[in-house]
């Protein structure tokens, strides 16, 4: 396994004057169900997936069987693996989520910060409120943890590790990377994130792109979870976000989630294949150009598209809106 740094190869290039002022590295990966198709960079880089592993940590959310004692709906399950921008309808769906469980916002254990959704955030200024937890963009997935918590009977301490729920989500990533976790870390929302190269981020997304229902639990799971953010997209990150833009170019087939520190993964199930990058500098604007250029590449995004095009290349401008340079894609990504 590989550092995060090495053998990463340029994805994306800012000009200035004429000049190249910088050059995004990355790795990326795409996978079939039989491994890797093609890669970029090294496929063996460590990393932590940050929140671009939802989808893992919602495992258990429908496997032990929560979401279905608790009849879940496919709204709930979009939440589950969101970031979302702590909108009206993000905060209002995690609190009746919350309180449909005999819960309230204290039971989380994400931590509050100010909604990014400029609406809400104006509300919150103008009513005097301060920001909850019901705000921070892991609420869903909290909302999801405390689910099963509450199913098996466990602790109230979900986000240790080792409460029932982390053993069962590092259990479940083991098993669909392909891998064993290479560490941990405390994610921004206090739980745990389990480190795993990209080549096995690749490989999971494969597993959830070529799921079928009716095949046991585990592929019912993948394929009920992309398919509720595929068909939710302003759930799973919110209007104006990269993720929602795209799913929605895509005419909800394609299910594409990002992590901090410029993660990104997609599952695209009309093509069998599951992609993931990292950008190793932590740009997020590299990864959400690169992640557009390789659905471009498989062909479940029209490149002409609106919100790829703003993506992949374009003008800067200053504040008094004069041209200052552009960008685009570095040669030979995504060859």
């Amino acid at each position: 396994m590989a550092k995060v740094n090495e053998g990463a190869v340029p994805v994306m290039e800012i000009w200035r004057g004429g000049l190249l002022e910088c050059v995004h590295q990355a790795h990326a990966v795409i996978c079939d169900a039989k491994g890797v198709v093609a890669a970029w960079g090294n496929p063996q880089a460590v990393i932590f997936p940050r929140s671009s592993a939802k989808m893992l940590q919602a495992l258990p959310l429908l496997e032990t069987g929560a979401a279905a004692a608790r009849g879940l709906s496919q709204a709930h399950l979009a939440l589950s693996c969101a970031s979302h921008r702590g909108a009206h309808v993000h905060v209002d769906l995690a609190g009746r989520w919350l309180a449909d469980l005999g819960l309230g916002e204290s039971d989380l254990r994400c931590g509050a910060h100010e909604p990014g959704d400029l609406a809400e955030r104006n509300r919150l200024i103008e009513a005097h409120e301060k920001p909850c937890q019901l705000h921070n963009n892991c609420s869903g997935k909290h909302s999801g943890f405390l689910t099963v918590t509450q199913h098996l009977k466990a602790g109230p301490e979900y986000v240790e590790i080792d409460h029932p729920l982390q053993k069962a989500i590092r259990a479940a990533t083991e098993e669909v990377t392909g891998e064993t976790v290479a560490g941990w870390g405390v994610d921004g929302c206090s739980a745990p994130n389990f480190a795993m190269t990209v080549e096995g981020l690749a490989r999971a997304m494969a597993k959830y792109a070529t799921a079928r229902e009716g095949h046991g639990a585990r592929e019912d799971a993948m394929f009920r979870l992309t398919r509720a953010m595929a068909a939710h997209p302003h759930l799973v990150s919110g209007e104006g976000e990269t993720c929602t833009e795209l799913m929605r170019a895509m005419g909800g087939k394609v299910a594409i989630k990002g992590g901090a520190e410029a993660v990104y993964v997609a599952i695209v199930p009309e093509k069998g294949l599951g992609i993931a990058l990292k950008v190793v500098d932590g740009g997020y604007r590299a990864a959400e150009a690169s992640i557009t250029a390789l659905l471009a590449k498989v062909g479940a995004l029209d490149p002409a598209h609106p919100a790829a095009v703003k993506r992949m290349a374009g003008v800067q401008r200053n504040w008094r809106g004069l041209e200052t340079g552009f960008y685009r894609m570095a040669d030979g990504f995504p060859a």
